[in-house]
């Protein structure tokens, strides 16, 4: 019978560093075809009730249970996409409206500048040729790096969705194969590893529903009260972007800003638009996200920032998606791995009131 070796503790840190800079330089390498596979595997998941009660209750086939699966799913996600053009297009009807408010506001710019900072209104505008001359030089360039970049989210998408319906028929067969992988000794560990993972992702995504409900409800009420026009719009528009960490909710200001043009060009509008999102992210950072999200995945604050800041720099927007999902599938290993337990502790969100050192008493015989 062999032994399990003990290694000391430098010599274990070794080994986990290793592997986690192994783990992240096989991502950064190969991020635009692990990110599909993840985001895929996120929506799977989130699907696997409605794919388990169609294949159990109504006896479905596997397949057809994940064609109607993703049916609903891109049902919703059309039906949204559906409503913002239409009012899209309906907004672009008061172009000329917003040109008119937004030369005026501009106008009050000038003013405002003049009289605050003693720059004359034809150095400014000067600047702006300036800006504008070397804006229009990168014009093209940009323009055809966004067609590329749009092309490239139509395929991912297109892949995402068919890694989807492949991770809903092939769920067992990965099940099998982690089964072989794994120690038969181990497998009450790993069939809990796998029900709280799946716990965790959709507790994880709901939560992001809900608080995407939320703010959009609340960004649409105080729209309405300050008097914004497409404020249904806008409330939605806030809400899908506010999934975007730190700089979703920027680009959705400045679209709320800009579709305020439609009435009028009054800085207190603008001003008041200011005060309904700082309010609106304010209860979002300390209410929702403490009862709604940190609450079910279990990360701590200091955790989850560095996950998202990484994120970003590895992948974009969809690596920031995908960080706290990641990050608690690998504190549910952590957590299970008796050498790995203090690593979950460590990005867990229980902090004790207060820790004392027990140092063991030393008796000297004489």
């Amino acid at each position: 019978m062999t032994r399990p070796i003990t290694l000391p503790f430098y010599a274990k840190l070794a080994f986990i560093l290793v592997t986690l800079i192994c783990f992240a330089f096989i991502f950064c390498t190969g991020k635009d075809i692990l990110t599909p596979v993840l985001l895929a595997f996120l929506f799977a998941v989130l699907l696997l009730p409605i794919f388990t009660f169609l294949n159990t209750k109504f006896k479905f086939p596997r397949h057809l249970a994940a064609l109607v699966c993703l049916a609903v799913f891109l049902s919703i996600i059309v039906g949204i996409l559906i409503f913002i053009s239409y009012q899209v297009t309906y907004m672009a009807n008061d172009f000329e409206t917003i040109k008119k408010n937004a030369n005026s506001f501009i106008i009050e710019i000038h003013k405002f500048v003049r009289e605050n900072f003693q720059v004359s209104i034809g150095d400014q505008k000067k600047y702006l040729d300036s800006v504008t001359k070397d804006s229009v030089k990168t014009g093209q360039a940009k323009l055809g790096s966004f067609i590329i970049s749009m092309s490239d989210v139509l395929l991912d998408s297109t892949i995402i969705i068919i890694y989807t319906f492949l991770f809903l028929i092939y769920k067992e067969h990965f099940k099998l194969f982690l089964a072989k992988l794994i120690r038969k000794e181990n497998h009450p560990v790993l069939v809990d590893i796998l029900s709280q993972i799946k716990v965790s992702i959709n507790n994880y995504i709901v939560s992001l529903i809900i608080e995407m409900i939320v703010v959009s409800v609340l960004t649409s009420l105080g729209l309405w009260i300050i008097g914004i026009k497409y404020f249904i719009l806008l409330g939605l528009i806030t809400g899908i972007l506010n999934l975007i960490p730190y700089i979703g909710i920027l680009i959705a200001g400045i679209i709320t800003v800009l579709a305020s043009l439609t009435g009028s060009a009054e800085f207190s509008m603008i001003l008041g638009i200011l005060i309904v999102n700082v309010i609106v992210q304010f209860i979002d950072n300390n209410l929702l996200v403490p009862l709604i999200i940190n609450s079910k995945v279990e990360i701590n604050a200091f955790v989850s920032i560095m996950g998202i800041i990484i994120g970003g720099a590895a992948a974009g927007i969809a690596g920031m998606f995908l960080a706290i999902p990641l990050l608690a599938i690998l504190k549910i290993i952590f957590d299970r791995i008796e050498s790995l337990a203090p690593w979950g502790y460590l990005m867990g969100n229980h902090v004790p009131r207060k820790f004392r050192w027990r140092a063991k008493k030393v008796t000297i015989e004489n």
